[in-house]
This record gives structure tokens, C-alpha cells and sequence, in this order.
């Protein structure tokens, strides 16, 4: 009989053990059920916080230099916007160069553009959440698999580093922003 409720308390006891492993595994990959809501607020603190705004806010001119354009908050390079006429040889001195408004960007690889990330099917609007976390845990443009790399400055490889439930809040919160209608430019190659 003892050995019977002693073989009885290991088998329950490794159930118990394998349930609590489990349980901790889930929570390690972020699969935390938090409400909707709850998400929305969590995205908005992580963008705000991580300085999403530094390159997909376009700026204007306040009394302490670039402000925010707060109007048109995540709508990436402004389409219409012309970039200044560039010195190639400061670009092959090693340099990067960034746009007044901090939106579009210089360097080795080429130009790029920050993105349109507001609600707007020409931001993220038409995006699954799917698309967005291949975008940023695999660095792909418009969360595509067979697409271009995202193109520096964006941070997408610091940026994966976050749980999936952080990175779902994130995408939360951006489909809830103002859908503002901006096609941002391609990409284009060196020395164009």
C-alpha cells in the first residue's frame, strides 16, 4: 500500500511539474490574453516611448526647431515633400544624411523613406497582424516574405526583441489611428 500511494504521489507529482512548465513556457513567448482595449493603450505607450514619432512624424518649424506635426502623427515622408539637392561626395566621405524633417534618409544603401504607419490603406490600414510581425520580426517590407529588407534607419532588428504581446499591442495601436492618406515613395538606389 505505501508503495502504491508513494508511485501515486510521484506520477502526480511530475504532472504537476510537467503542468507548471507549460504554463511558464506560454508566458515566456508572451502569450498573454489581455483585452483589446488594454492593447490599444499598451501600443500607444510603446510607440510613444520608443520613438516610433522621430521618423514616421513629419515635422515643422516651432520655436525650438522640429516639433512634431502632431496633425499628421505616423504618416511617414510626406509624398509631396522634395528632398534638398545632395553633395554625393559628402556621401562617399562615410557620411549619412538625414531630411529637415527627419523622414527620409541617405546612405550607402541608397534613399529611403520612412513608412506611412497610420490606419489609411496607404499606411498599414489594409495590413493582417500577420504581415505586421513578419515585418518587424524578419525585417520585411510590408510584412511580405519574398519582399525587400526594410531599409535603415529602421530599427526592426532592436524592435523584434519584443514579446509577441508587445508587438500585437503595438499593431493594435496603429489600426487605431487617424487614417491619414500619404503614398510614401519606393526606396531608391545609390546615387539616384
Amino acid at each position: 500500500m505505501k508503495k502504491a500511494v508513494l508511485m501515486l504521489s510521484v506520477i502526480t507529482g511530475t504532472v504537476m511539474v510537467a503542468f507548471l512548465a507549460c504554463n511558464t513556457e506560454a508566458k515566456k513567448e508572451g502569450d498573454t490574453v489581455i483585452s483589446n482595449d488594454s492593447l490599444v493603450k499598451r501600443g500607444n505607450y510603446i510607440v510613444s516611448a520608443s520613438g516610433c514619432d522621430d521618423c514616421h512624424t513629419p515635422k515643422k518649424m516651432g520655436a525650438h526647431g522640429p516639433e512634431f506635426d502632431m496633425d499628421r502623427r505616423l504618416s511617414g515622408h510626406p509624398a509631396d515633400s522634395q528632398l534638398p539637392k545632395t553633395d554625393s561626395n559628402i556621401l562617399k566621405s562615410g557620411w549619412i544624411l538625414f531630411a529637415p524633417d527627419l523622414t527620409a534618409y541617405i546612405g550607402p544603401w541608397g534613399t529611403s523613406f520612412s513608412a506611412n504607419l497610420t490606419a489609411d490603406p496607404t499606411g498599414i490600414g489594409n495590413w493582417t497582424e500577420e504581415q505586421f510581425m513578419t515585418a518587424i520580426k524578419k525585417g520585411k517590407s510590408k510584412g511580405m516574405e519574398e519582399g525587400r529588407p526594410l531599409l535603415p534607419p529602421m530599427p526592426w532588428d532592436v524592435i523584434k526583441n519584443l514579446n509577441d504581446t508587445d508587438l500585437k499591442a503595438i499593431f493594435a495601436f496603429l489600426k487605431t489611428t487617424k487614417p491619414i492618406a500619404n503614398l510614401v515613395p519606393g526606396p531608391k538606389p545609390p546615387g539616384q
